[in-house]
């Protein structure tokens, strides 16, 4: 059976390459895109919608897949304002579960972030656990909250603090064994495959660290 998948945040790293591999990959037949701007893309498979992010309810009849990935998220540098950064970090992700809830989709992929935690004094992390808290909570069969290290990998915009938190990575991963692997920074690519794998394969929902995330990839 030919599938329909949802992205949400194509326009960036993951979100882009997660939209490649799916552009190749014969299972999938519609890959439907929701952003505020176009990927730039033109394929016989995309679908694109531009909306108001702010207000995915309003395209409940097109939110219509197999499976979703949500891709979204933004930075401090970026997302200034504590009042937007919280309605694109938590509120996007909640909205596209109540979606998924409303029109029986089976898969939910979301990237999070290590150190997702609703009670961290870190906005940053307690956001982060807000949202999975509250995504899960979503009655979906396989919904899959990934918990990243740091994303290595070159963005199209400029973050200076990233870049030499990834030098200093490249350096520091080899020494992060045992337990304190799933502090290594990890490959978009690695990512991409995990999500994919889990949206194709039988695999406990719930949270998966950034290690699992590596150990799943490594099955593809």
């Amino acid at each position: 059976m030919s599938k329909t998948a949802i992205i949400i945040g194509a326009t960036g790293l993951t979100g882009g390459l997660l939209l490649e591999r799916l552009l190749e990959d014969n299972r999938y037949e519609t890959i439907k895109l929701f952003s505020r701007s176009s990927c730039g893309i033109k394929h016989s498979k995309i679908e694109e919608h531009l909306v108001d992010m702010f207000e995915l309810e309003k395209h409940e009849d097109v939110f219509v897949a197999n499976d979703v990935f949500c891709c979204i998220g933004t930075t401090k540098a970026k997302t200034p304002n504590e009042e937007v950064y919280l309605k694109i970090d938590y509120g996007i992700p909640v909205a596209i579960s109540k979606l998924c809830v409303k029109n029986n989709i089976d898969t939910l992929v979301v990237i999070s972030a290590l150190g997702a935690n609703k009670n961290s004094t870190v906005f940053y992390n307690r956001t982060k656990g807000r949202m999975e808290e509250d995504v899960l909570k979503a009655n979906i069969k396989n919904i899959y909250m990934l918990q990243p290290s740091l994303i290595s990998g070159n963005r199209a915009e400029n973050r200076f603090g990233e870049k030499i938190a990834k030098i200093f990575m490249t350096v520091l991963n080899p020494l992060l064994i045992g337990s304190f692997k799933k502090y290594r920074s990890i490959h978009p690519k690695t990512i991409v495959n995990t999500m994919i794998w889990l949206a194709n394969n039988t695999y406990e929902s719930g949270r998966i660290p950034s290690n699992r995330i590596q150990n799943i990839s490594d099955r593809v």
